[in-house]
């Protein structure tokens, strides 16, 4: 018997109280998958994640996790679903130390939780050294991390990024794709979008392309950086 989707999107229209901002948008996710949406400011990429999470108005379509209707499921409804969320902006708690922001994490969590917080600094070795360091204080980088690992201290199914690496320096962009390409080679499939394009789809298994929330190209991630199209649009390219 085959698995069920992780994530499958289908015909979505949504947006914020009257204003529709996706128009028929599909996207699909498979259990062992890292898929980036890539595309200008203002094609909707976030607004794709919020969706899901049920944070603005499905006007119609269908979103399903694992062949589960999810549409307009409550937040904190989602993240017990097992949805692993982060967001772009205010995505730790500043003046907590890195241990205590795992801990505030593991809401969901009834069992376990120490065990849980020793696998995510095995999974981010960076932070180990720093977990009684307050967050506030930590780099840009740093914070990412530790906002990743406190959203994958629920029993994740799928973990969704908004902009994961906006703001950081070169550096830490290629610490932070080294980071989500290992959390999906550990099992948890993914959701990203992103601005640094050519990087997010080098890490991809497949790739979506969306302008005025709509889907304008896909395919797997390469497929996509070889396209003349996406690469002078979006990658940099001047070919």
């Amino acid at each position: 018997m085959s698995k069920l989707t992780a994530l499958e999107i289908t015909n979505l229209h949504a947006g914020y109280g009257e204003t529709e901002i996706l128009k028929g948008i599909n996207i699909s996710v498979e259990p062992s998958q890292t898929v980036a949406i890539i595309g200008p400011n203002g094609a909707g990429k976030s607004t794709v994640i919020k969706s899901v999470l049920g944070l603005l108005n499905v006007i119609s379509g269908s979103i399903s996790m694992n062949g589960v209707d999810i549409v307009g499921i409550a937040p904190d409804k989602a993240v017990r679903q097992g949805i692993s969320y982060v967001p772009q902006t205010h995505n730790v708690f500043p003046n907590l130390s890195v241990t205590e922001n795992l801990e505030m994490g593991a809401w969901t969590r009834k069992y376990g939780i120490a065990e849980r917080i020793d696998e995510m600094f095995d999974l981010f070795p960076d932070l180990k050294t720093k977990r009684n360091k307050i967050a506030g204080s930590l780099s840009g980088g740093q914070r990412q991390m530790v906002a990743m690992a406190k959203a994958l201290m629920v029993e994740a199914k799928i973990m969704l990024l908004d902009e994961p690496t906006a703001g950081l320096s070169p550096k830490f962009q290629a610490q932070i794709f080294k980071t989500v390409k290992k959390i999906n080679e550990n099992g948890i499939p993914i959701l990203l979008v992103e601005q640094n394009a050519k990087q997010a789809l080098e890490i991809a298994d497949k790739g979506y392309v969306l302008v005025d929330g709509a889907n304008k190209v896909e395919g797997t991630g390469q497929d996509l950086i070889n396209d003349r199209n996406v690469a002078r649009m979006f990658l940099g390219s001047k070919d």
